[in-house]
């Protein structure tokens, strides 16, 4: 039988049918519209945790959404591979004319997509992507000389700008599933069939708007329900940052608004500057002499240090895959600063344990903790874990839920590392850096 010619729309950080970009223009393009995800084993085959719950959270996403392909007379294929060989098999299946998909902005997403344009244009296939999980992405936000801003403040104020003067223009593809490849008998694959477990790890909800009004005055606070939580639903594309953004607006207190736009920031490093992704943002702090003590590093990773706020931390991101923002902050100057220990190390174990890691603001997050990135925190800003905690968990009623036995001073570890020698030691180590 002849191969049916069809347009394929490739599924990636963007996991919802409504508000969909790429998806969109994929059904206004003529063609019967393939659903396709592939869950890249360059990556799986990476993650230590067979529980992962962010496996089994894209998995559980990818089941609602065959449900409503369904229910227009389609469904979702979904391969478990490498690209190539995933795209291998879709090209034997198929008489692909166009591949369309959302653009995706880190280093490994980026080499993977110049590699597979170069295979589709062998063959003839047209590979569009288009802007979806950001307002404004690489150069659309920069300075008049065209060059990208590397400070937070001037660049959100460009972006108020420049959003003021086109507004939000939303992509219906809810309404046009009918037009999707009518193949409803395709299922997503288990999590046990690709090597997996599910996790026992809950997973944020995608309701927000109730924080919003009081955020600015309570999202420091740690023990308060007081975040949006949603950072999970925005890394995978399962709330549009179209609807989030106004949303946004219409609350008069703009903190959260501007929580969004500095994760565009984030993304806009990246892009202009990837190497950041594994190197200092300022050259000068990669001479920095880190100890990288493995004990301490791993009474960090446990939440042993002896600082409460700390192991509060640490614990809650072992225990649920989520952290405090201020604590992340916390957190990560306490083992670059009080440990010495390289900021690429606390990156990567975030990485592991993060159910909404997203790349470039985890790198920017920590780059800012560490002094060394673009418009971070001076170097000799150190945090003071028992001021940040009088002044953030006054009544300790965080402290106390993921340290139980802080108030045994039998049983509560004692401080790997004293504050001032730490403050003392740490300033000198960054000055003979940077003074080289």
């Amino acid at each position: 039988m002849p191969k049916a010619t069809v347009t394929i729309f490739w599924f990636r950080r963007d996991l919802r049918l409504r508000d969909n970009r790429g998806l969109f223009e994929a059904l206004n393009a003529g063609l019967p519209v393939v659903p396709l995800f592939i869950f890249d084993r360059n990556i799986l085959d990476k993650l230590s945790d067979r529980s992962d719950a962010r496996v089994g959270f894209i998995q559980q996403e990818l089941r609602a959404l065959n449900e409503e392909l369904k229910a227009a007379g389609s469904s979702m294929l979904v391969k478990h591979a490498t690209p190539e060989q995933a795209w291998e098999e879709v090209l034997n299946e198929y008489e692909v004319k166009n591949v369309f998909a959302n653009h995706d902005y880190e280093p490994y997403a980026r080499t993977r997509d110049e590699q597979l344009a170069t295979l589709f244009s062998q063959k003839g296939i047209a590979f569009h992507t288009f802007k979806d999980h950001v307002i404004f992405e690489k150069d659309e936000v920069v300075k008049d000389d065209g060059k990208p801003y590397t400070v937070f403040t001037p660049y959100s104020r460009k972006w108020l700008q420049k959003w003021s003067e086109t507004g939000i223009k939303t992509y219906p593809s809810e309404t046009l599933l009918t037009r999707c490849e009518q193949q409803k008998n395709r299922e997503i694959p288990s999590l046990e069939s690709m090597g997996f477990e599910p996790s026992s790890i809950r997973i944020p909800g995608k309701e927000y708007t109730n924080v919003l009004a009081n955020y600015g005055k309570n999202r420091d606070f740690p023990a308060l329900p007081a975040t949006s939580r949603i950072g999970l639903h925005l890394r995978f594309g399962t709330l549009s940052i179209r609807e989030l953004v106004q949303t946004a607006q219409t609350v008069a207190d703009k903190t959260w608004l501007m929580e969004l736009i500095w994760r565009e920031f984030y993304f806009t490093i990246l892009w202009h500057f990837p190497h950041s992704a594994t190197q200092a943002f300022k050259p000068a702090y990669d001479r920095i002499e880190w100890r990288n003590n493995e004990q301490e590093f791993a009474a960090w990773c446990a939440g042993k240090t002896g600082y409460p706020i700390v192991d509060a931390g640490m614990r809650e991101l072992n225990t649920t895959g989520f952290m405090h923002n201020r604590v992340r902050m916390i957190v990560a100057s306490f083992l670059c600063k009080h440990l010495l220990i390289d900021w690429r190390w606390g990156e990567a174990y975030f990485a592991q344990k993060l159910l909404d890691y997203e790349q470039a603001s985890n790198v920017g997050g920590w780059q800012w903790a560490a002094g060394c990135g673009n418009d971070a925190a001076p170097y000799f800003r150190v945090f003071n874990p028992t001021l940040q905690t009088q002044k953030f968990d006054a009544q300790l009623v965080y402290v106390k839920k993921w340290v139980p036995e802080f108030s045994d001073p039998f049983t509560y570890s004692k401080p790997i590392v004293d504050h001032a020698f730490a403050r003392d030691r740490v300033l000198s180590v960054y000055k003979k850096a940077l003074e080289k």
